[in-house]
Order: structure tokens, then C-alpha cells, then sequence
């Protein structure tokens, strides 16, 4: 499956590294290096004895493979530019792991992807700081979050000061008015020049570019309110008496100095939270253990770094460490735990010739693989393209206030012109005074606080009430999707299960009682280190039972374990050890059948040679689980249920819970094309999942809901986080999208009604009949108001009732 890209003609070139690499491995290595060979006049340099030892028989092979992917330093490297995104895996390998010295760094936009270049900066549409398009396991603060903190803290005091000044100075009697405003000039110059620099940079790139957006809006506020300040204070004497207030030309550098507090303020929110959006990533990465164990062709072992390891070595994996990369076991068998990739809860018993995965952890036993997919072939790789994929192929939404903030601008601004031309021209005198003023008073009271405050007051709220009934928004996208959906795919296991063995129930043969089964199978599995065996231990502790110490313990190879407890000879496992020991299990069969179609685990029992019963265990479906369905059904939602498990076993959960769209066996990719085909139908898909195998869909689907009780990768996956992991948060988190957005509206509302009529008068419309004139001092307080109310109204989310 491959991406579709478009090429512009714009490209961005990237510095190639001219240090010596491995032509085994790849890797780049110094010419200090101690593992080096020369063939036909050349030195080569290796990484490792055994880079330089494959080289050496076979130099031809990786000498035509270096040849075939080498890239001089004078070439570029052209950047697609994503127009277009298809399903599946981007076409653009991501390594794995990133590292600071894999190449230069692709930054992009997160809204328009398609913005790309090999340098951090800002998007020249939208103004947002660009991001690294794959993040690595060690990248350091973001600079621009540290700068603005910077930029922040040093300013604030100085805000402060001026605030104070400019409410109370002419009461407290500090200064004459002359001096306060001399005063609060030399205070609001490092805001204004320094701290609000960037703000005004972008401002005028929006201009540049001719992309206004909120950063015009800013910079023109704020411009206009220091600029008139400045002028009041170096030639009062240009203004009408009619705007001398206690004692001096009014001016508001308070209002520049706060709004760009504010911003700053916003501005470092904002950059946290995005700095999380690679969290998921980051995660993946962090899986992949950083070294493996190689055993050389001499039978020594050597500890080498995961970047090391190629096609073909033969590596150990001692219990308690991880699968380095993917491949067959050659050698021994143990159980090894898959769930943080499958989703599957019961670790799996593998054994010569089975196939194991990178990354997932070895339980208690040691054995033998050979490598046979590394590097970005493996299936945590791939997983980690698919999550990248995902989240820069989703399209931006366009907020409202985004859509017609651009044509706001372009308005007021026109207005201001016009205003101060008709003014000039055929006003009273001083025409061309009462024109500035005037087109200054329509600046100001255009500034974009309320505009700004619409939508982040009511995300802010919102959030704040989910949390406290346990639901997590990422941002405010998630917010704004969650009341659209109209189709949940579900994973299984964690998700509408516990996502944990569980004993289910026991089974006794004629002539046995059932605790009696209980004890002697909890007694034998004291020696078994499964989880299941712990399950079963558990439930006969929990019942009181007396457990007697096995011998002779006895751990067949994925079919069950042997010993002798109090003189008994025993036998627990599945249908093939029972007919290793001649035992027939007929009499349980059917018990055993409905078991497995109601999704449990069956274990056999035999004593002496006997059958004595038959144990299950199984995954237990939430408490939660049916209520939660029969809301979501009744909200007109469509429930697909899509889970890695067997399909005889989902299909059994799905008819427990009254789900008739299953899918079972599916893999991550096979779960990212389930929402990738529903989205081309039209539908509005939610993912909930709570593995790492659900986080490509998690990214890819319009908002992905994560359980609070998995893992860390899918909850930084998704959009929405259910912390105890309950499906019923899924109603209220779209009854508070409702409210939410319709909040937002309402708040828009106010912002452009005041600004409706605020402007008008600002312009000065009303004169001719009544001789008022909107004063910049008038302005800022309609400014203020228009900002309360959307304060105000968005604080009655506060008390919204959630169902």
C-alpha cells in the first residue's frame, strides 16, 4: 500500500553526512574505527568484528547494495508535499529508533501537512510552530517553549506594573499624569518590542503571504493600541481636548501589554499540549530494546546494539528480556507475552519453528531465534509508520472562527482606512485628528480578545467538566468530532473486557467434586509460571483452599504441565497431553465446547491416569460493558467490534453483548483499513481500543477513545481518554461535545455581535446625529465587556448535566 504524493516545484534540500558508514550495516562509523579492510585500494570501515567479517566474504554484495542507496553530499532530497493521502503505510521509511544522527529533520505543519522543510520554524498559512515530522527518543525541550517562557516570566511583573498604573494611578497620586505616562511608556517597550516580537513577525508574515489569520488580528490590536499610546505621549498636543482625561491624553499601553500576556500565556499551553501529540511515537520507539544478545558462529555471545543486528543472526532471549527483532525460534520454548502488540491478554507458548515479534517480552524461558526482519521491516516499525501516517494524513479542522477570521481582518481594516480617509476628507476639523483616532478606536475595539476567547474559554471549561467524570480530551478537535460520530469500532480485549485471565469455573468428572479439582490443579500449577496457572492459584487461595507442594514437576511444551501432588500422579493441560497420558476426555467434551464458544480457556485434569474435571479461564467481560452498548445503540450509534482474538471467540462476546458486525484475527493495519473504508463511505468513525496494536486506528479514525486501563501508547494514540476505562464515558463525552459547541457558538456570537456594533460607532457613524465619538478609552472598555460575557457564558458549562 503506498501514499500518493504530489511534488511541487518547490524543493528542500538536505545536508547528506560525509562520514564513513558501514556498508554491511549502514551505520556511520569514524575512521578511528579498529574494524577495517581494504579492497581494491579502498578502505572501508566497519562497525563491529562481525560488519567487517560479512563484508570480507562477500564484499561484492554490499558493495553493489552501498552503491544502490549511497547519496552524494550534492544531491537534494526532495520532499513530497501531501495533497493527498490513501490508506495504508506512508511510502517514506521512518527509522526506527530515530536518532539525532540518522539525517536532517523534516518539520511540518500539524494543520496543513503539506508544509514542509529541513528547518524549525513557523507554517507561513497559519502561523503555528512547526513540529518534527518524526520525533526522537531524545529530542530536547522545544526551544520555542522555552523561549516563550522566557519571554513570559520576565515581562509578566512588568504587565503587572503597568496594569496597576494605569487602573489606580490617578488615585493613589503617585505621579503627575505627565510622568505616570512617561512611565508606563518605558514599562511597555520590552513587552511590546520584545516579548510580543514574535507575535508581530508572524503578523506581518501573514501579510507577506497573504494568509490573515489570528496573528493579524494580534498584531494589529495590539499595534494600534501601543502606536495610538505612543503618539499620545511624544505629541499630546495633536489631540482634541475632547480626549484629555485627568489631566493627560488618554493612552493604553495596559491593553498591548495584557493582550501580549495573554498571548504568550496561551501560547505556552498551547506548546505543551502539542508537545504531547508525539507521545505515541515515542512510546512505540521506546519499546524496541536497545541491545541484543548475538551468538557468533564460534558459539560466543556478545551484547550489540539493536542497529547491529541483521538478517539471519542467531540471537538469545533469556526470560524477563525482550524479542529484539522479528523472527523464527531455532532453539528452546517459553511463553512470551504479545499483548502490548496483539492486544491478545494470554501470553502464547512458542516453540522451534514458531514466529516471534520484536519487541514483545519473553516470559520464563531462554530460546534461540534467527533474525529475520530489522530495522524498519518489522512489525513495530510498521506500526510506528502507520501511527505517523495517521496523524499527519487526518485534514485539520477549519474552526469557525478560523474560516472567518481572515475575512474579519481584511474588513476592519478596510474599515479603518475607510475611516480615516473619510475623516480626513470630509470631517470637521482637525479632519485628519479625528480620523487617526477614529480608525484607531476601530482597531481596538476590533481586537480580537473576545474572537480569541470564544473557543479556548469553552475547550478550557469543557475539558475541566470531563475530567471529572472521568474523560480526557486531548484538544479541541476531539471535542468538536465527538458529537458527529456516528459509527464505534470496539477492540475486545481491555476494551469491553477486563483484558486479564480470570478463572471462570470448574468442571468435575463423576466421581470428583469440583473443589476438589480446584486444589489438586492449583497445587500442580504452584510449579507453572503462565498466567494462566496464576489465575488458577488465585481462585483456590481465594476460596480458602489448602494447596499441597508438587514434585516432580513437569512443564510440557505448550500443551500443559505433569507432577505428582500428595501421592497423586497429575496431568493439567489441553486435549493433546490428555491423550499423551490415554486419558479420555468424552464425557466432557460438549461442557467443554460451550466453554470455548462462550470465549474461555479449557484445561483438562487427570489424576492417576483418570480424568478428573475440566478448569476454564477466561477474559471477563466490564460490569460496564452491556450498559454502555445499550446507550451508545440508542444514540444512534453503529457498534463494530474488532479484536485480534479468534473469531469463535469474538463472535461469542459479540452475541453476548447483542453485536452483530465482528471482526476477528484482525491485525493493526487490517484495524486501520476497517476505519480508512468506513471514512470513505462517509461515515464518522470513533475507535475505542486500549493496546498498542489499536494505536495506527486510534490516530487514523475522526476521534479515538482510549481506555484509562491500557497502555500508555494508545491513550497517547487517541483523542479521548476514558480513565477508568469505562465505555459509558463515551455517552457523556458527546453529550459535552454538544454542549460544547454549541457554547462555542454562542460565544462567537457575542464576540461578532459587539464587534457588529462596535465598529460603526468606532467609525464614527453616529456624529452627524448626535455629535458622539467613540473614544479608544470607550473602546477598550467594550473590548473588556465583550470578553467577560464570553468568560461568563462559557462557565455555564460548569453546571451542563451529563447523561
Amino acid at each position: 500500500m503506498n501514499t500518493k504524493h504530489t511534488h511541487t516545484a518547490s524543493t528542500t534540500k538536505i545536508e547528506v553526512s560525509n562520514a564513513p558508514r558501514d556498508p554491511v550495516c549502514g551505520m556511520e562509523v569514524t575512521g578511528n574505527s579498529e574494524f577495517r579492510h581494504t579492497h581494491q585500494g579502498r578502505t572501508y570501515y566497519f562497525c563491529s568484528q562481525h560488519c567487517q567479517a560479512k563484508f570480507i566474504s562477500n564484499p561484492a554484495q554490499y558493495l553493489a547494495k552501498a552503491t544502490t542507496n549511497t547519496v552524494t553530499p550534492n544531491e537534494s532530497i526532495h520532499t513530497a508535499t501531501h495533497h493527498h493521502h490513501t490508506a495504508g503505510v506512508a511510502s517514506d521509511v521512518y527509522p526506527l529508533p530515530a536518532t539525532k544522527s540518522g539525517g536532517s529533520t523534516i518539520y511540518t505543519c500539524p494543520m496543513h501537512p503539506e508544509i514542509r522543510q529541513d528547518h524549525p520554524g513557523n507554517c507561513p498559512k497559519c502561523g503555528m510552530t512547526l513540529e518534527p515530522l518524526l520525533p526522537e527518543l531524545d529530542e530536547d525541550e522545544n526551544p520555542e517553549l522555552r523561549d516563550f517562557q522566557h519571554r513570559f516570566w520576565w515581562t509578566l511583573p512588568l504587565t503587572i506594573v503597568v496594569t496597576i498604573l494605569a487602573m489606580f494611578g490617578h488615585k493613589l497620586h503617585w505621579f503627575d499624569a505627565r510622568t505616570q505616562t512617561w512611565i508606563e511608556l518605558v514599562l511597555t517597550l520590552p513587552i511590546v518590542l520584545w516579548a510580543g516580537w514574535p507575535f508581530f513577525l508572524r503578523g506581518w508574515q501573514s501579510v507577506i503571504h497573504r494568509s490573515p489569520n489570528m496573528w493579524t488580528l494580534i498584531s494589529l490590536g495590539t499595534g494600534a493600541a501601543f502606536v495610538y499610546s505612543l503618539v499620545a505621549t511624544l505629541a499630546p498636543h495633536v489631540f482634541p481636548d475632547s480626549f484629555v482625561s485627568m489631566g493627560r491624553v488618554a493612552v493604553y499601553f495596559e491593553a498591548a501589554a495584557v493582550i501580549i500576556s495573554l498571548t504568550l500565556l496561551g501560547q505556552l499551553l498551547e506548546l505543551k499540549a502539542r508537545s504531547q501529540t508525539s507521545a505515541a511515537i515515542k512510546s512505540l520507539l521506546g519499546l524496541a530494546p536497545k541491545t541484543a544478545r548475538r551468538i557468533l558462529d564460534d558459539g560466543t555471545e556478545e551484547d550489540v546494539p539493536l542497529t547491529h543486528v541483521h538478517v539471519g543472526d542467531q540471537l538469545r532471549v533469556r526470560p524477563g528480556e525482550k524479542v529484539p527483532v522479528d523472527g523464527t525460534v531455532t532453539e528452546g520454548s517459553s511463553a512470551v507475552d504479545e499483548s502490548m502488540l496483539t492486544g491478545e491478554p494470554v501470553p502464547v507458548t512458542k516453540r522451534v519453528g514458531d514466529k516471534v515479534i520484536g519487541a514483545t517480552l519473553n516470559i520464563n524461558g531462554a530460546i534461540v531465534m534467527r533474525s529475520e526482519r530489522v530495522g524498519s521491516e518489522t512489525m513495530l516499525s510498521q506500526i510506528v509508520q502507520m501511527v505517523a501516517q495517521a496523524q499527519r494524513s487526518k485534514a485539520p479542522m477549519q474552526r469557525m472562527a478560523d474560516v472567518v477570521a481572515g475575512y474579519f481582518v481584511m474588513a476592519v481594516v478596510c474599515i479603518a482606512v475607510l475611516t480615516f480617509l473619510s475623516w480626513g476628507f470630509f470631517g470637521p476639523e482637525p479632519r485628519w485628528v479625528f480620523g487617526l483616532i477614529n480608525a484607531v478606536a476601530v482597531l481596538i475595539i476590533a481586537c480580537p480578545c473576545a474572537l480569541g476567547l470564544a473557543t479556548p474559554m469553552s475547550i478550557m471549561v469543557a475539558t475541566g467538566r470531563g475530567a471529572t467524570k472521568g474523560v480526557l480530551f486531548r484538544d479541541a478537535a476531539a471535542i468538536e468530532h465527538m458529537r458527529k460520530i456516528d459509527t464505534l469500532i470496539i477492540d475486545k480485549t481491555g476494551t469491553l473486557t477486563e483484558g486479564r485471565p480470570a478463572f471462570d469455573r470448574t468442571v468435575a468428572a463423576p466421581g470428583f467434586t469440583e473443589a476438589e479439582v480446584l486444589r489438586l490443579a492449583a497445587s500442580l500449577d504452584q510449579g507453572s509460571e503462565h498466567p494462566l496457572a496464576d489465575a488458577i492459584v488465585q481462585a483456590a487461595r481465594e476460596r480458602g483452599l489448602t494447596l499441597d507442594k508438587p514434585d516432580e514437576f513437569e512443564s510440557g511444551s505448550g500443551i500443559g504441565v505433569r507432577g505428582n501432588v500428595a501421592g497423586h500422579t497429575l496431568a493439567l493441560g489441553n486435549t493433546t497431553l490428555m491423550q499423551q497420558q490415554d486419558v479420555s476426555v468424552g464425557v466432557l467434551v460438549p461442557q467443554a465446547e460451550a466453554l470455548r464458544t462462550e470465549g474461555a480457556s479449557v484445561m483438562y485434569l487427570a489424576v492417576d491416569g483418570k480424568l478428573a474435571g475440566l478448569l476454564a479461564v477466561s477474559d471477563p467481560i466490564k460490569a460496564s460493558t452491556p450498559e454502555a452498548l445499550s446507550a451508545l445503540k440508542a444514540a444512534g450509534l453503529r457498534i463494530i467490534m474488532a479484536t485480534g482474538d479468534g473469531l469463535t471467540t469474538a463472535k461469542a462476546v459479540g452475541a453476548r453483548l447483542g453485536i452483530d458486525e465482528v471482526h476477528g484475527e484482525v491485525k493493526p493495519a487490517d484495524k486501520l483499513q476497517l476505519v480508512e473504508k468506513l471514512q470513505r463511505e462517509g461515515r464518522i468513525v470513533a475507535m475505542a481500543g486500549d493496546g498498542i496494536n489499536d494505536a495506527p486506528a486510534l490516530a487514523k479514525a475522526d476521534v479515538g477513545v482510549a481506555m484509562g486501563t491500557g497502555t500508555d501508547v494508545a491513550m497517547n494514540s487517541a483523542q479521548v481518554t476514558l480513565i477508568k476505562g469505562d465505555l459509558r464515558g463515551i455517552v457523556v463525552a458527546r453529550t459535552l461535545s454538544e454542549a460544547t459547541v454549541d457554547n462555542m457558538k454562542q460565544n462567537l456570537a457575542f464576540a461578532f455581535l459587539y464587534n457588529a456594533l462596535g465598529i460603526p460607532i468606532a467609525a464614527g457613524v453616529l456624529y452627524p446625529l448626535t455629535g458622539w465619538l467613540l473614544s479608544p478609552m470607550i473602546a477598550a472598555l467594550a473590548m473588556s465587556f465583550s470578553s467577560a460575557s464570553v468568560i461568563g457564558n462559557a462557565l455555564r458549562l460548569r453546571g451542563q448535566k451529563l447523561r
